[in-house]
């Protein structure tokens, strides 16, 4: 590419199209050339250096929660080393937006720094909220609910199936389907999810539950394992009062070590757990699934595929 700065910049729009990947609809960045909203670096290359007060967050932006913690240790980090991976942004009302790196932006802002290093690409609504929901999950950055409220957002806007945007995020449709029946969960329930006060697995054991919020609520209070809130919430629904098992508690009697392995088992999976050791001579594993969606997550699990 021309060393000389005068030459326009070219504008690059790339054709959209569900399924293609991060690396995909970033393109080959190394060649790219800046967009005609950005001044072009004297090198010529895509990544170029912004101020900080032209940059906005996406008002959709699928990550809500930022951990302050976390954010402050990278705040500085960066007012030691500097941002090493530019953000993403694209032309926006006169300065940009954020297509991904917000965290970055943030934790840039409390360094404060003037200028940011990113690179600017011409993405339509619907690649931004693709880039932005594809590098939260790869970076495992998003919470469920988070998640969950992104790919309702890109099904009802965009019109994609629940087997696309699997494919696009590298999940499966089952994985898409069993995160979106989150958002049935009362307001309440699905905050203690995003502040890890329950698990998915537990929240997922309470959808459809008679009086979910009280529940949830005792599962939080009793630290009970997602077995045991599977069995608290059969119990209620067959108007039973039966006293709920407390985490590492059983209904018979059993090694302390093989009872920690099977809640432990149950957290990781969602589904019951049950180990039947016998000393010196093996013993059995067994597994319970409610749904079909739940079977589809443990054979997906078990042949490796991922999830």
């Amino acid at each position: 590419m021309s060393d000389d700065t005068s030459e326009k910049p070219k504008v690059v729009k790339r054709p959209h199209g569900l399924g293609r990947g991060l690396s995909a609809l970033l393109g080959d960045v190394a060649r790219e050339e800046p967009v005609a909203a950005a001044a072009p670096s004297p090198s010529g290359k895509a990544i170029q250096s912004i101020e900080v007060a032209l940059i906005q967050p996406h008002p959709e932006q699928p990550r809500r929660h930022f951990d302050e913690g976390a954010l402050q240790e990278l705040a500085e980090s960066i007012a030691k080393r500097g941002v090493i991976q530019p953000i993403i942004v694209r032309p926006h009302g006169g300065g940009f937006q954020i297509v991904a790196g917000e965290r970055r932006w943030r934790a840039a802002q409390r360094a404060h720094l003037h200028r940011i290093p990113a690179i600017v690409r011409d993405f339509d609504e619907a690649e931004t909220l693709e880039i932005a929901l594809i590098e939260n999950i790869q970076r495992e950055d998003l919470n469920p609910i988070e998640e969950a409220e992104a790919y309702r957002k890109l099904i009802a806007e965009f019109d994609h199936s629940q087997e696309a945007l699997g494919r696009l995020v590298g999940k499966s449709r089952s994985h898409v389907a069993n995160l979106m029946r989150l958002l049935d969960l009362p307001a309440t329930v699905q905050q203690q999810v995003v502040e890890q006060k329950i698990s998915m697995g537990h929240a997922r054991a309470l959808i459809g539950a008679p009086d979910c919020e009280a529940l949830a609520r005792q599962v939080e209070q009793k630290g009970l394992s997602v077995r045991d809130t599977e069995q608290l919430v059969r119990r209620v629904k067959k108007g039973e009062d039966a006293p709920v098992v407390r985490r590492g508690g059983g209904s018979r009697d059993k090694d302390a070590d093989i009872a920690a392995l099977e809640q432990h088992l149950a957290d990781i999976l969602g589904l019951k757990v049950d180990i039947d050791h016998m000393s010196g001579a093996g013993g059995s594993l067994s597994l319970r699934y409610s749904t079909l969606d739940q079977l589809d997550m443990l054979c997906q699990r078990l042949s490796g595929e991922r999830i």
